[in-house]
């Protein structure tokens, strides 16, 4: 994992969910790319290219539905206090996306009066760490992948240049996932009689990072060619059942410049091959 990245998990037995935190050591450049019919998001809009906030403070995954947004709100209180983000004067404001994926309907109690995520965010934090855990952890804790059980898998990868760059991905697919591509014959769609009517429960969330020099509009690009590893493995993919949310980040310091193409497209390929063995870490 890269080395200016920490990741922290969280889960709770009971309600079968959990929280991912990405805390980077500094800010970073980030974007991201929705691909899903029914995503469920925070903060997606600053990452845009064109807008005034140019780094991003901290990053969550976690389960629950809308309830899990309540992570991120925890996440950026945790991280004001520490004294990080942007400084208006009377306290830090954090910059902290988010993405949430459906694991309600799992059989774990949520009849709670309090939804736990605030508290597994706080316990992802203290757990923080830059060896990477995959498997049933954090935000995958309660997933499901098509017809078996989903989690949360990490992949990572050099490029010709000496640059790294590496992918976590909770795997919470509405389709199968296969190593072997299929060119005709039935789509594979397990949860289908039961999935008429219904929306926004599934979608697999994650991150590509590197340490590659990114401009926003740079990492723009890398976030949308890593969703190709997605489409590589799950089947179907981007569903109006699916939220699928991939964020792509940068933790190189300074200001970037214009960033050549051809590394560029080496940056995308290798993030989407990235993306592919995740999924496949993430459930094995």
């Amino acid at each position: 994992m890269l080395r200016a990245l920490r990741i922290g998990h969280a889960h709770c037995a009971t309600v079968r969910t959990g929280v991912t935190l990405l805390v980077p050591d500094a800010p970073v450049v980030m974007a991201v790319d929705v691909r899903g019919g029914g995503p469920g998001t925070r903060e997606t809009d600053a990452l845009s290219p064109d807008t005034l906030v140019e780094r991003v403070h901290g990053l969550v995954l976690a389960g629950g539905s809308v309830f899990g947004l309540a992570a991120a709100d925890e996440l950026a209180l945790l991280l004001s206090r520490a004294g990080i983000g942007l400084d208006v004067g009377v306290c830090r404001v954090p910059v902290v996306p988010a993405a949430i994926l459906f694991d309600l309907g799992n059989g774990g109690d949520k009849g709670w009066d309090e939804p736990p995520y605030r508290r597994l965010a706080r316990e992802a934090f203290a757990a923080l760490t830059d060896t990477p855990v995959w498997g049933r952890v954090g935000a995958g804790f309660g997933a499901t992948a098509g017809s078996r059980a989903g989690g949360i898998g990490f992949a990572d990868t050099l490029l010709d240049n000496g640059g790294r760059v590496m992918a976590a991905v909770a795997v919470n697919s509405f389709g199968e996932v296969s190593a072997s591509p299929a060119l005709d014959g039935p789509v594979p769609m397990p949860k289908l009689a039961r999935a008429r009517g219904l929306a926004r429960q599934n979608t697999c969330i994650g991150f590509v990072a590197t340490d590659v020099p990114l401009t926003r509009g740079a990492a723009r690009r890398v976030a949308v060619m890593a969703q190709d590893g997605l489409a590589r493995v799950i089947r179907p993919i981007h569903t109006p059942f699916d939220g699928d949310t991939l964020f792509a980040l940068s933790t190189a310091p300074g200001t970037p410049g214009m960033v050549d193409p051809v590394l560029l497209t080496e940056l995308g390929t290798r993030a989407a091959d990235c993306v592919a063995n995740a999924v496949f870490n993430a459930i094995g």
